[in-house]
């Protein structure tokens, strides 16, 4: 028998429950909801007790749903991300709303920011919203527009659209040639020198002791390394004469093009890696001013590999 309205628990604390349930996490909920930890799990306690039931199973480090709370998560989450969209549709009618464009912090960094002056110069109506974050965001909960992910062609999601994809190899500031960084004969060539590595297990072609077994040099002893958890940070580090990274190409471009970075003469060519960026839109059918900016993202792709194309081919 459905409940009178007197007696419906309050949409706070169905909220709550909600967003535990979606990250299945009350601290990530918390950080959803701009509350603390104490106060979620002190809403969704407050809804255990109105109904009369246990939802969640509350484990050392992990929750789950009792056969209750997962009946009830399926109608709730359906019925909350409908009040969302309408709510959402009624308060955007009257107002402008940003596209809001996720990447990875160093995809942000190196590649995105530099390049919005030219969004802004072609749709000079249009405001775009950069959110920069590593995680993997839920676009549609999220109330993300586009999202630029790096990922292989098999993991990718139906409907994303290829910008570009990646090759690797070492660079370094052109000051750096009077250490002798910039040409590399031997393993040797490195002892004298500062190697700049990505701190990411995940991806290990991104990492030094990957490339230096790939080409024979997995003995080399440099001296010193400098270890970096973001990989925009390793490259200002290189910018400013620390030491010798690994480029990820495509994404430094404008810096190797001004000769802010330059490629070291190493014993193998730039390492094409199985990964890629590609777009991803959280609509099929979007509105106009995020088909303007998914637009301008693949224009910019492809004159990002048009250049990259001319300047291989003009090497010497």
């Amino acid at each position: 028998m459905p409940l009178s309205l007197l007696r419906m628990p309050s949409l706070d604390l169905v909220r709550g429950f909600v967003a535990v349930g979606r990250r299945m996490s009350i601290s990530l909920a918390a950080q959803d909801l701009c509350l603390t930890q104490s106060a979620v799990s002190k809403q969704v306690h407050a809804l255990e007790a109105q109904l009369g039931v246990q939802l969640l199973v509350r484990g050392h480090r992990a929750i789950s749903f009792t056969p209750e709370g997962e009946r009830l998560f399926r109608s709730a989450d359906g019925a909350v991300q409908q009040l969302q969209e309408v709510m959402g549709g009624i308060r955007q009618s009257g107002e402008q709303r940003p596209v809001t464009v996720s990447a990875s912090i160093g995809m942000t960094g190196l590649w995105l920011l530099p390049r919005l002056r030219h969004v802004q110069a072609l749709h000079p109506g249009v405001d775009v919203r950069v959110s920069s974050n590593n995680r993997v965001a839920d676009l549609r909960n999220e109330g993300i527009d586009l999202a630029i992910r790096y990922t292989t062609p098999a993991l990718a999601p139906a409907g994303a659209v290829r910008l570009f994809g990646e090759t690797v190899a070492p660079v370094a500031h052109p000051s750096m040639s009077s250490k002798g960084a910039l040409s590399w004969g031997s393993a040797e060539a490195l002892s004298t020198l500062c190697l700049l590595d990505f701190e990411d297990a995940q991806h290990p072609w991104l990492q030094w002791r990957d490339w230096l077994a790939s080409v024979g040099w997995a003995d080399a002893r440099p001296q010193a390394v400098l270890h970096f958890n973001q990989y925009d940070q390793l490259i200002q580090a290189a910018l400013a004469g620390q030491g010798v990274a690994l480029g990820r190409l495509e994404l430094i471009q404008p810096l190797l093009d001004e000769r802010r970075l330059v490629r070291v003469d190493a014993p193998t060519p730039a390492l094409a890696t199985d990964h890629a960026y590609w777009l991803i839109q959280a609509e099929p059918s979007p509105r106009e001013d995020v088909r303007h900016v998914a637009a301008w993202l693949k224009s910019e792709a492809r004159s990002e590999v048009e250049d990259k194309s001319k300047g291989e081919s003009s090497a010497p």
